[in-house]
């Protein structure tokens, strides 16, 4: 029999990803481990490998197709001795994707249509109200479960896919006969159309959005819709900061090359003494979850780092037992691989807190979006020369503002309080960063 080669799963919450090149075509030989595939998903591009041996039948998804699902059969592997023709015969009956579409103008445009992010509404059975994803139906329907039964934990309490397979098991099912709430749909915003009539024809460009603009607005959305934000202010004197990074660049080692072996940032500090801040204010290394509060053991910091076409969060594990220049090494690798989209999804997925800096280019001061399931994070300000009173004298000093937002649900004003001023004391005192 010949054997289907699924759109694979490359991170927990992947519905959707675009099949970027096929590095086979039909007819080639693959053996297991063989790279066959380049998928991109919102955040990186990954390859995938073969799992079995034989010829590839039949191209079902063609390269340069945008949204296909996970699972959705994407080409047909012919083992030893079997008819390539026969197996590729077998795909005939699966439609293939169609190639992501090129923007049109306005007027060919079709008649618009539903907003695409506003989550499928099902009716379970009873006739009651279900928000759930496309694959969670599918899913459902191929396990004989009521959808309407199923404990949805996407945005706003929709099924995904990820609720079916536990449903399967047993788990995160209603009770028979329970009721079924309908979850709440913000309001859309203007449709597409509403918004070309405002200009007039032939003054814009239509740039469709990629994979990663989309996450990117739809995660932010969802947080600043779910999430209670508040937001605290400091400025903090880094003039002890500057001096020591200084001179701990000045002394670095230098390889063969001639370069130092490092060479510290003002943000591998801010990295530093945030992820020290949480284990000196623990009970602020929290993530919220409807069940209960998880209280992290670790500070793992994410740091956002702009690349084209949006933005990324690299996380530095257990930040708080690694060297500045450790975290230096790192940042710099996260940096290069991130604007190449060769990230894994393990590192730029979870983390328990994220810092955004906008320093290098000016910005005095900021407020930040939560990136959930984090419950803070640091905006960082450039560092100036500022006229401060200091033993009631005038004298300039370098100023640094940071804001952290904070989720109200996990860290309240007093405890988000304390979080930033342990990091005021810690940024303003480098040295007590290694003791």
């Amino acid at each position: 029999m010949p054997t289907n080669i699924l759109m694979p799963a490359l991170s927990p919450t992947m519905e959707k990803g675009n099949l970027a090149k096929w590095l086979k075509k039909e007819g080639d030989k693959v053996k297991s481990g063989d790279v066959i595939a380049e998928i991109e998903t919102d955040k990186a591009t990954m390859e995938v490998e073969a799992v079995d041996e034989g010829t590839l039948a039949k191209i079902v998804v063609p390269a340069g197709t945008a949204d296909v699902p996970v699972n959705q059969i994407i080409a047909v592997l012919a083992g030893e001795g079997e008819d390539i023709k026969a197996a590729s015969a077998s795909a005939a009956s699966t439609p293939p994707a169609k190639p992501q579409a090129q923007a049109t103008p306005p007027a060919a445009r079709p008649a618009p249509q539903a907003a695409p992010s506003a989550p499928a509404v099902s009716q379970g059975q009873g006739g009651a109200r279900v928000f759930s994803s496309p694959l969670a139906r599918r899913l459902a329907k191929d396990s004989g479960i009521d959808v309407s039964r199923v404990q949805g934990s996407g945005p706003h309490g929709r099924v995904v896919a990820r609720d079916v397979e536990s449903a399967q098991s047993g788990k995160g099912l209603k009770a028979p006969g329970a009721a079924s709430t309908a979850a709440y749909v913000p309001p859309a915003g203007q449709s597409d159309a509403q918004v070309r009539a405002l200009f007039e024809d032939g003054s814009y460009e239509i740039i469709p959005h990629d994979g990663m603009r989309r996450t990117i607005a739809q995660r932010l959305t969802q947080s600043t819709q779910t999430i209670p934000h508040f937001y605290l202010t400091m400025d903090c004197n880094i003039d002890k900061l500057m001096a020591a990074r200084e001179e701990i660049n000045a002394s670095a080692p230098k390889g063969k090359d001639g370069k130092p072996a490092y060479k510290l940032s003002v943000n591998d500090f801010v990295i530093k003494a945030l992820a020290l801040a949480l284990q000196r204010i623990p009970d602020a290394n929290v993530s919220w979850t409807e069940a209960g509060m998880l209280k992290h053991k670790h500070s793992d910091v994410g740091v956002a780092v702009a690349m084209p076409g949006g933005l990324i969060t690299p996380i530095v594990r257990k930040a708080e037992t690694k060297s500045l220049s450790v975290i230096s090494g790192e940042m710099k690798d996260f940096a290069a691989r991130a604007r190449a989209r060769k990230l894994k999804p393990e590192e730029y997925q979870g983390g328990t807190t994220a810092v955004s800096n906008l320093g290098m280019y000016g910005i005095k001061d900021f407020t930040a979006v939560i990136n959930p399931p984090h419950a803070t994070i640091l905006a960082v300000g450039a560092g100036e020369q500022r006229a401060i009173v200091k033993d009631g004298k005038i004298e300039a000093a370098t100023i640094m503002s940071v804001t952290m937002s904070c989720d109200h649900r996990a860290v309240d004003g007093a405890l988000g309080a304390e979080l930033i001023g342990a990091f005021k004391a810690l940024i303003e005192n480098p040295v007590t960063m290694v003791v």
